[in-house]
Formats: structure tokens, C-alpha cells, sequence
């Protein structure tokens, strides 16, 4: 980060030239910048402000970056002008596959539930086997290309995939397993069914990978409509009064869409109306995953990690509960779920993880530097 101390020297009142300073120090930043708004967030991501900038003899952190921007000699355009037309047929086939791609989990999922429902005993478990396999590598493909897809620079700090298939796996057989508990069960290993002695819960999993899709094309809506508003935008602040509300729109577009495939999938799978439960894991995931694609980690990895073990106390509370000396374990457990039923345990863990990560991604992506590719930013 630029030390501010050394940028107040470089303005003193002796300086001829303190924006040429300036230039010097981000000579890097502004040689790679396409234009100047990304010039602009890579100085707001090295600590310079709209009040650093008046030091400068400019009103705002995006006229600073005009100038800075129109001081770099930039004698590559003629060579950049004749692969521009190699480039633009790469960027329509990435295009068509960013589209299409995110289909692939979703439409997998969904024959693997078939082959599932058509098959008995030993076949059904290969069966099994063979669509998780499936589905897990549509997965990769889909989070690997267009706006939900990691930087390189964060892939080995992100580590919220372990945490992301508690929370499924949970979605798929923990109510059972909970509900199974408080009755006293279970009597037996799952079955694949949702009548068994540990029902299982398929239609999260069929919603929630019908979800990546939309997922996808709303990160991608989010991100073009930021980047309209970073260039719309004359001041840090006011990019960050006008990015909040395309945010919420596109969590609440998100919600929408995720809300009509449960619905839709409910009915094929036998299971009840619009769950709470999966919209807030839905919501859940999908903040988490754009705050980690735009460089904020942490949180992410930390919100997830705490509402998966807060899931999995839940049923274990219960079962430790039939210890000797230990049914005071199980009773606030037992007590929510008498009254709400098993589906609140995680609703309101999801349902909380979710405003955290909203209230967070609403301050944190709502600055220009967080609109910055990694490898603009250093």
C-alpha cells in the first residue's frame, strides 16, 4: 500500500510536478490499465482517496486517474488494433461457453436423479456413485470460466469448497437425520429415498445445481453494471451509493430465480412448497462466492465454516443428549424443532451466515478497487 506519508513530501509546496511523483510510484498500475476508471481503483486500492487526491490539484480520485492515464505513452495501439480481431472471436466463444456451461451441473443432476429412481440395490449405488462424480465435475467446469470463476491468485487461498459440501451434504440428509434423532433413529443407513429410516432430501440438491446457472448470469449482470457505474461515477463515494442497490438487485434477482427452480423441481421429487431452507443456503453461497471471486476471502471462509459445524452440532447435540447425564444437550435442539420443525435449524444458521455476508459484500464490494482485476491490483 502507498505510504501516505511519502505522497504528502511528493506535494509539498516545492514540488513542480507531484502528479509526475505519483506517476512514477503506480508507473505499472497505469502501463497495464485498459482506461482510466481502472487506474482509479488501483489508487483506491493503495489507500489514495478523493481527499489524497485534492493534494494533487485534482478533485477526485477518477481525475487524478484521467491524467495519469493520458501521461502513459501507449505506442502498442497499432500492434493492439490488428489482433483485435483473433481477440474478439476468443471472447465469443468464451461467451457462448460462460452461457452453456453453467446448464451442465443442473442437467446432470437431474439424470442422475432419474437413473437413481429407475434402479434397485447395488445397481442404485453405482448409480449414485457415478452422478456425484458427475456432478461434481460439471461443478469444476462451470466455477472455472465467466464471473464465478477464481482468480488464479486467490484459487489457493479461497478454501471454502470443503466447507460448501458440508452444507449440501447437510441439505440432502440432515433434516432426516435430525428429524429421525428427535423420534429416537435412526434404525438404518440412508437409502436414497425419502421415506426410508434416514429420508433423504434430493430436491436441494436438483434446485441448487439448477441454480448455477442463474448464479452466473446474475454475477455477470452485477459486474456489468458495477463497471457502468465506475464509469459513470465521478467520486468514490458516490460510486459507492449508487453500486449498493445493483448489489441487492442481484441477490434478490438470484433469490427470485432460485425460488421458482424449488418450487419447479418440488413437485417431480415429492417434496413440499418453496423451502426456506434452501433459498438461504441458495443466497448463502452465492454471496460468499462473489465476495471470494473480488478478492475477499476471508469472511467467506469463516461464515461458512461457522454455519456448517453450527449444522452439524445440531443433530450431534441430540444424539449425545441419550448419554447419561447429558439430555440437557439435546433440549434447545428438541425444543426448536418441535416448534418449527427441522428445517429451521438451517434456516437460521444459513439464514444468518447470509445477512452477515450481505451486510459485509454491501461495504466491501461497493469500492472501485474491489472491481479491480488481481493482477491489476499489485
Amino acid at each position: 500500500m502507498t505510504d501516505l506519508s511519502e505522497l504528502d513530501r511528493g506535494t509539498a509546496p516545492g514540488a513542480a510536478d507531484p502528479v509526475k511523483v505519483l506517476l512514477h510510484r503506480h508507473r505499472e498500475l497505469c502501463e497495464r490499465a485498459v482506461d482510466p476508471l481502472e487506474i482509479a481503483a488501483g489508487l483506491e486500492a493503495h489507500g489514495i482517496t478523493d481527499r489524497t487526491a485534492a493534494r494533487f490539484r485534482h478533485r477526485d480520485v477518477f481525475s487524478l486517474a484521467e491524467e495519469l492515464y493520458a501521461r502513459i505513452p501507449r505506442d502498442a495501439d497499432t500492434a493492439a488494433d490488428a489482433s483485435a480481431a483473433p481477440a474478439r472471436e476468443g471472447d465469443r466463444r468464451r461467451s457462448v461457453a460462460v452461457l452453456l456451461l453453467p446448464l451442465l451441473p443442473g442437467t446432470l443432476c437431474a439424470a442422475a436423479l432419474i437413473a437413481l429412481a429407475r434402479t434397485h440395490g447395488q445397481t442404485r449405488l453405482y448409480a449414485a456413485a457415478a452422478g456425484v462424480v458427475a456432478v461434481a465435475l460439471a461443478l469444476r467446469a462451470a466455477l472455472r470460466r465467466g464471473p464465478l470463476a477464481l482468480p488464479v491468485a486467490l484459487a489457493s487461498r479461497s478454501a471454502t469448497g470443503s466447507w460448501t459440501c458440508w452444507l449440501l451434504v447437510y441439505a440432502v440428509l440432515g433434516e432426516g437425520l435430525l428429524r429421525t434423532a428427535v423420534a429416537g433413529g435412526p434404525d438404518g443407513l440412508p437409502d436414497g429415498t425419502a421415506g426410508g429410516d434416514w429420508p433423504v432430501a434430493l430436491a436441494p440438491l436438483l434446485a441448487l445445481t439448477l441454480a448455477v446457472a442463474p448464479a452466473t448470469w446474475t454475477a455477470g449482470l452485477f459486474l456489468t453494471h458495477a463497471r457502468r457505474k465506475l464509469a459513470a461515477s465521478r467520486g468514490l463515494e458516490d460510486f459507492a451509493a449508487s453500486v449498493r442497490p445493483v448489489l441487492l438487485g442481484a441477490v434478490a434477482l438470484f433469490l427470485g430465480a432460485l425460488a421458482a427452480l424449488v418450487a419447479l423441481c418440488a413437485p417431480f421429487l415429492d417434496a413440499g412448497p418453496v423451502s426456506p431452507a434452501v433459498l438461504a443456503l441458495g443466497v448463502l453461497l452465492f454471496v460468499a462466492r462473489l465476495l471470494t471471486v473480488h478478492g475477499f476471502t476471508h469472511a467467506p471462509r469463516v461464515i461458512l465454516m461457522l454455519t456448517a459445524v453450527a449444522q452439524v452440532l445440531a443433530p450431534a447435540t441430540v444424539l449425545a443428549a441419550r448419554l447419561p447425564g447429558c439430555a440437557a444437550l439435546g433440549a434447545p435442539v428438541e425444543a426448536l424443532t418441535a416448534a418449527s420443525g427441522p428445517s429451521a435449524i438451517p434456516v437460521l444458521t444459513c439464514g444468518a451466515g447470509a445477512l452477515t455476508l450481505l451486510v459485509h459484500a454491501s461495504r466491501t464490494l461497493a469500492r472501485a478497487s474491489a472491481h479491480l482485476r488481481p493482477e491489476q491490483a499489485r
